[in-house]
Parts: structure tokens; sequence; C-alpha cells
């Protein structure tokens, strides 16, 4: 038997929201009634509500009321942009592949070698220059090697739909820029509070230095907060082993913990500490959004929100 995701009461009859995909009892199937976040992405871009009184809407001789329209690209429902309407975390996928092609093949073809200083000055957070402001948020859309991007990917793809029809996308973009380079900065700060003498010094072939790049801090986060929402929500890691997340949550911590103590904050090539860091800010939101009376759905869906269908080589440290 479902259950409702507002109050948890059991529902032989369940109603499912069109605009956030939960699932709720008669009592909070309205929107308002289980503070749909989809409320805030919608401006009835089809005029399904319009009064027929506003001119405008017949386009009579003159130009459309809505910028909507005068757009080349269908952005409607079934355009080819209806996607990634209300949806964030399949525009910062896109971002992410966009900004791995200007890394692996632009940038090499405007003489900007792989691995230069100069190319982790653009593509990297740096113990070299981490005043560079630019990649604190370059940085978490750059990945050290395409399976480093395949894999935050696939994490990404699967949690980051679940977390922003909860929260709704302002609030998912604030959490994922803000745990990613908050993220970022740790693993940094860190490396420069072990050893100051890296600031400014180039990093080709010096030890201790610290390279930051990928999504992986800021996915700890969305980690973190359905662990907290949902801690016995069952995943399969790796496709085959089913657990509950809470198990999967406290492994990734284990581990980065035990890498960073037993080996080195960047252990194995990985941002630990970026590791450590976006899982706790993560905890910590999802413990403000329980106490707000926030709920994680029962199971996970490939994909979905509002706009589309319903298991970390390379330079620097990957997060």
């Amino acid at each position: 038997m479902a259950t409702c995701d507002r109050c948890g009461e059991p529902e032989s009859m369940p109603y499912q929201c069109r605009l956030c995909g939960g699932t709720y009892c008669s009592k909070h199937r309205l929107p308002e009634n289980h503070e749909c976040p989809g409320l805030d992405e919608w401006d009835d871009p089809s005029g399904v509500f319009d009064s027929g009184f506003d001119d405008s809407v017949d386009n009579r001789g003159g130009q459309s009321g809505s910028i909507a329209d005068r757009v080349p690209i269908d952005t409607g429902p079934g355009g080819v942009l209806a996607y990634f309407r209300g949806n964030l975390t399949f525009t910062f996928l896109a971002l992410m592949w966009v900004t791995f092609l200007f890394q692996y093949l632009l940038a090499p073809a405007f003489g900007v070698a792989i691995g230069s200083q100069t190319w982790y000055n653009i593509f990297t957070l740096n113990t070299a220059h981490p005043e560079y402001a630019w990649t604190w948020l370059v940085s978490v859309f750059s990945h050290g090697g395409f399976t480093h991007i395949v894999f935050n990917s696939i994490v990404l793809y699967f949690f980051g739909p679940v977390v922003e029809q909860r929260i709704g996308s302002r609030k998912f973009a604030a959490l994922f820029f803000g745990a990613g380079i908050l993220a970022g900065l740790a693993q940094v700060g860190t490396a420069l509070a072990m050893n100051p003498d890296l600031l400014g010094v180039p990093l080709i072939g010096l030890q201790g230095q610290s390279a930051v790049l990928g999504a992986s801090g800021a996915i700890a986060a969305l980690l973190g907060v359905l662990t907290v929402l949902n801690p016995n929500l069952r995943i399969y890691l790796y496709f085959i082993i089913p657990m509950p997340l809470w198990l999967a949550t406290a492994l990734f911590a284990a581990y980065s913990i035990l890498a960073s103590t037993a080996g080195s904050i960047g252990f194995g090539g990985v941002a630990q500490i970026a590791h450590l860091a976006g899982l706790g800010l993560g905890l910590l939101y999802g413990a403000k959004l329980k106490r707000e009376g926030k709920r994680a759905p029962q199971q996970l869906q490939f994909g979905g929100g509002p706009g589309g269908p319903g298991g970390p080589g390379g330079p620097g440290r990957r997060r």
C-alpha cells in the first residue's frame, strides 16, 4: 500500500501530483496542501487558464504577449526543451558535459594543454590560486576524466530529481552550488592549512598539491539530504547490490574518513575532504527539512520532474 509523502499515512487510493510527482492522500492531494515546490515554477505557459480578455492572446496583427512565443525553439510541454522545464538537475547534467567538452577538446584546440598550469587555473580550484573566484564554480562542473563524469552523471540523474521535487528548483540550485563550492574550498583550504607554502606555487610536479574538480561534493550533499528524509530508501549499489540508503551513506562516509586519515586528504586521487564536507552540509540541510515536515519518496524513479519523464582519473582531485 502506498503512503502519503506529506504525512506518511497509508493510502489505498493515492493521488500523484502532476507538478512534483509525489504521492499523497486525499487530504494532501492538492498542491497547496502539500507545499508543492512545483507551484513556484508554475507560470501557465500554455494559457490553460486564459480568460479570453487579453487581446494579445490571439496575436491578430500584433506581437504575442509571451516571450516564449517569439523564441524560434518550441519551449512548450512537447518541445525540445520540455525535458529541462522546472528541472535543474538535467540542466546541470548538460552543463557538466559541455564543460567536459571544453576541457578536453576545445581548450587543447586553442593551445591550452591538458594538465598545464593554465588548464588547472581555468578548470580547477587549486592551491596555487584559490583566489581565482571563477574556479569555485567552474570546478564543480569540470571532471577529471570520462569515468569520473559518467559516475557522477549517473548518481545525479537518480538522486537529483528526487531532491529537487521536494524542495523546489531555487533551493535545489542553492544547495547544489553552495555545497559544491564549499566542498572544494574545504579540500583546498585543508591542504593549505597543512602546508601554507603551497599557496602561489605552480602545481606541476609539486608534492602535496591540491587541485579539485568534479560535482561529487554537491552530489554528496544530495545524498545527505535524502538519507535524513528517508534513511530506509532502498537503492541498488552498482545496480546490483540492494541496501538501505543509510547503509550506503555510512559506507561512503567511512571510506572517506579512513582514506583521509590512513592515507591522505586526496587519497586515490579523490578529494576525500570535499566528499565529507558535501555530505555534512547535506545532512544538516536534511535535518532542517525534516523539522519542516518534508518527506522523501518511498522509491526512486528514472529521472523525473515537472518537465521530464517519470551507482570516481585524471589530473587533480576528483570530487
